[in-house]
Formats: C-alpha cells, sequence, structure tokens
C-alpha cells in the first residue's frame, strides 16, 4: 500500500510539474507617445515581431525567440533588449525621454538595465564643459573616473552574465578611445592657436549682399566666424540658435561672420556650389555677414585654423587677435556667456 501511494505522489509531482515556455512574454507601458502604434522587436533580418500598443500606452505579446540581444523600435527611437524563451520581461519607458527613462523589469533585467546604464554613464564624466574647454589633466581625470564608474555599475547587477560584462568593457574601451582622440584634438588645436595670438586672415571674400569683404575690414570689432556648408546638416541645425545669438548681441561691439565652404565635390561645379549658397542664405533668411571662400577647404584661413569637419566656431577679437580657435557653439549656452564676459569689459 505503502508502495502505491508513493508511487501516486511521484506521478502527481510529475503531472504538476510546469513545462518550461518556449516563448518569451513581453508586455509594458510607452508613455508620452504620439508617434506610433506598435513597438517592432527586431534582430537585423533574421527576426521581425510587431506587436500593437494599446490607446493607454501599454501592450503585452509572446514571441518565440532564439537566446540573444535583439532591437527594439518606436516611433523613432531605438532601444536593445535580451531576451530568452521562457523569460517574463517588461518595459516601461516614457517616449519623450527615451533613453534616460527607459526600465526593464522581469527576467534578464539586470542584463538589460546594465546595457542601457553603460550606454548613458559616459555622460556623467565627459561632460558638456569637458568638451567646451578641454585640458589633459581634467580629460584623463575623466577617463580615471569613467573606468570607476563602471566597475561600480558592474557591482549594481547580481544577474549580469559574463558575455554582457565582457561587452561592456569592450565598448568602454571603445568609448575612451572615440573621446580621447577627439578631445586630444581639440587640445592639440589650442595649444597651436592660444589665446592672444594674431588670428589667421581672409582676403576679399564674396559677400552675399554684393562686394567683397576681408577679416581686416572687421578690425575694431570682435568677430564670430561660422565655417559651414549647405550640405551640412550639423551645420543647418545650428542656424536657429545662430539666429537668437544674433538678435540678443544686435548692437553690440560684435559682427557674426559665417563662411561657406561649398565646393564643386559635392555640387558638380563651384558655380552650382555657389548657386546653392546665395540660395538657401535667401530661402533661409540668414543674417549677420555671409561669405563664400575662396577656395573653400583649401583656402589659407581654414587650413590655417586646421578645420577638417564643420560646422567650426572661432572667436577673434577687435585686435584681430585669436580668443578661441574652437569656440562654442550657438546651440551651447557657453557662448552667450562667453560673449557677455567679452564685451562687457
Amino acid at each position: 500500500m505503502k508502495r502505491i501511494l508513493l508511487v501516486l505522489c511521484a506521478i502527481s509531482l510529475f503531472a504538476c510539474k510546469e513545462e518550461p515556455k518556449d516563448y518569451v512574454t513581453l508586455s509594458g507601458t510607452i508613455t508620452n507617445s504620439h508617434e506610433s502604434k506598435t513597438l517592432k522587436v527586431f534582430k537585423d533580418k533574421a527576426f521581425e515581431k510587431i506587436i500593437v500598443i494599446n490607446e493607454d500606452g501599454t501592450f503585452s505579446d509572446t514571441l518565440k525567440v532564439t537566446d540573444g540581444d535583439y532591437s527594439i523600435k518606436h516611433g523613432d527611437e531605438f532601444g536593445s533588449i535580451y531576451l530568452k524563451n521562457g523569460f517574463e520581461s517588461s518595459i516601461e519607458v516614457n517616449y519623450e525621454d527615451f533613453d534616460n527613462t527607459i526600465v526593464y523589469n522581469g527576467d534578464g533585467s539586470d542584463i538589460n538595465n546594465y546595457v542601457i546604464q553603460s550606454y548613458l554613464l559616459s555622460n556623467t564624466y565627459f561632460t558638456e564643459d569637458l568638451f567646451s574647454d578641454p585640458n589633459t589633466e581634467r580629460l584623463n581625470k575623466a577617463v580615471t573616473d569613467y573606468k570607476a564608474g563602471f566597475k561600480n555599475l558592474e557591482t549594481n547587477y547580481s544577474g549580469l552574465d559574463s558575455l554582457h560584462k565582457a561587452n561592456g568593457a569592450k565598448n568602454m574601451e571603445g568609448t575612451i578611445k572615440s573621446i580621447k582622440k577627439y578631445l586630444s584634438g581639440k587640445i592639440a588645436l589650442r595649444e597651436s592657436l592660444p589665446e592672444g595670438m594674431t588670428s589667421p586672415t581672409f582676403e576679399n571674400y564674396i559677400n552675399f549682399k554684393g562686394g567683397t569683404t576681408s577679416l581686416s575690414d572687421l578690425k575694431g570689432k570682435y568677430v564670430y566666424v561660422d565655417i559651414w556648408a549647405t550640405w551640412c546638416g550639423p551645420c543647418k541645425r545650428e542656424i536657429p540658435s545662430l539666429k537668437k545669438v544674433e538678435e540678443q548681441f544686435h548692437g553690440k561691439n560684435i559682427e557674426f561672420v559665417s563662411i561657406s565652404v561649398d565646393d564643386e565635390r559635392r555640387s558638380g561645379t563651384k558655380e552650382k556650389a555657389f548657386e546653392s549658397w546665395k540660395t538657401m542664405v535667401k530661402d533661409k533668411e540668414l543674417g549677420g555677414i555671409q561669405l563664400f571662400s575662396d577656395n573653400a577647404w583649401q583656402s589659407d584661413f581654414v587650413k590655417n585654423y586646421k578645420v577638417n569637419g564643420i560646422p567650426r566656431f572661432i572667436l577673434i577679437d577687435p585686435n584681430g587677435n585669436i580668443v578661441s580657435p574652437d569656440a562654442p557653439r550657438p546651440s551651447n549656452p557657453k557662448l552667450v556667456e562667453l560673449l557677455e564676459e567679452k564685451l562687457s569689459v
């Protein structure tokens, strides 16, 4: 009798044991979104699942996957998520601040939260102030603190696996390499073109309003120079901010000079490049002094200021000396601070 009872108990336990699920349950909430009614989960061309989002921003669906990292897309925003069959995972995010508000819960959450936080961590140490006013000492300290912050981040997630930990370390080293290369270039630029040095000059650049203009024509005023081109997206994104700064300092002892480096490499001929410049200046109602470089990237002014990427901004004092060979962009509040400081003297 006892043997029969034991067998029956074993059968009962076996029957009650839940079979592992061969799918993922993914749910969550996306708030403040008017961009899309779906969440796309995909992995290159090998996998794609479109999840419908309810009117209140919630969603829930199941996916059959191969273990690994997947991309998510909602509207114009992208993210990543580690998925494994049997997982019950969820996502909570505010679309208006996607990267900074995304939080993962449930299975795999330590891995997923680590990935997003490791991505955001560089902003804590490589700050706007460092990019605006870099020097070797500040850069080295930021790198040291960033590495320490990464180690602390790893300890916060006990469920982190060795693969994602290794990937995080690799990405960290890649970030450090890229930022050091970029900021070292800016530091070297400042050392080769220090404040107070006589500025390189430009002569007889075609002025949109007629005639020509040279840097010497502007002596006695501060000159804020914008090196740009009609095809440059980041340059065009600075236009609204530049107009605001021009308006704020209208009537002050400063001239705002924009120098186009448009050339035939993108337009086909120098004549077409010139016409593209004139058209955009007119259509965008660009203010300040609008000039066309005599020889685009090969002009002496551009080469002497070591311009190898645009937009680039330069500030020159009333005596024709360099204030900054790499001045803050119009969208950076540091520019207004700098101009207020100089123009109040």
